[in-house]
C-alpha cells in the first residue's frame, strides 16, 4: 500500500486529498481544505505551509502530487498561485517527501479519460473511483484527483527532487 497526498494550492483555499493505493484499489483516507486567514500574502503562505505540515503529520503520506503551474490570463493571479504552490511544496520537500507534478490535462486524462473534461465531470469521477457518498468541496475534489492521477501514473513519474542528488554531489 502507498499513501499519496494530493494538493490543490490556492492563496485563499488550498485543497488536500489523501488516497491509499492498494494494487488497483483506491481508498480515500481524508480530504479537506486549508482556509487561510492572514491579511497579507505572506501570512496566507505561512498558513498554507503550516496547514500542509499538519496534514502530513496526521496522515503520514509517502508521496505527494501537485498540479503543474499553468499560465493564466491574469499575471497577478498566476503569481499568487505559484507562491501558494511554492509554500505547499516547501512544506513537504522539507520533510524529504517525493513531490510529483502533473499538468491539468494529465490529471483529467487519468481520472476521467479525457484531457479536456469539465470540472463537474472530474468531481463525479472522483466520487465514483473513491466510492464517496457525497461530493467533496471543489478544491478537495481537485486534490483527490491529483492523488488518483499519481496513483495511476506513479511508476512513470519523476519527482521534482530527482535532480537534488546530482546537484548535491556537484556542490560538495
Amino acid at each position: 500500500m502507498i499513501r499519496i497526498l494530493g494538493i490543490d494550492p490556492g492563496s485563499r483555499t488550498t485543497g488536500f486529498g489523501v488516497v491509499d493505493v492498494e494494487g488497483q484499489r483506491l481508498i480515500c483516507a481524508a480530504s479537506g481544505c486549508i482556509h487561510t486567514r492572514g491579511e497579507t500574502l505572506a501570512e496566507r503562505l505561512a498558513d498554507i505551509h503550516h496547514g500542509i505540515l499538519e496534514v502530513v503529520e496526521e496522515y503520514a503520506p509517502e508521496e505527494v502530487a501537485i498540479e503543474r503551474v499553468f499560465v493564466q490570463r491574469n499575471a497577478d493571479s498566476a503569481l499568487k498561485l505559484g507562491q501558494a504552490r511554492g509554500a505547499a511544496i516547501s512544506a513537504v520537500a522539507g520533510l524529504r517527501l517525493p513531490v510529483h507534478e502533473y499538468s491539468p490535462t494529465q490529471i483529467k486524462q487519468a481520472v476521467v479519460g479525457r484531457g479536456n473534461a469539465a470540472k463537474p465531470q472530474v468531481q463525479h469521477m472522483v466520487c465514483a473511483l473513491l466510492r464517496l457518498n457525497r461530493t467533496p468541496p471543489a478544491d478537495a475534489a481537485d486534490a483527490l484527483a491529483m492523488a488518483i492521477c499519481h496513483g495511476h501514473l506513479r511508476g512513470a513519474a519523476v519527482p521534482l527532487s530527482a535532480a537534488r542528488g546530482r546537484y548535491q554531489r556537484r556542490w560538495k
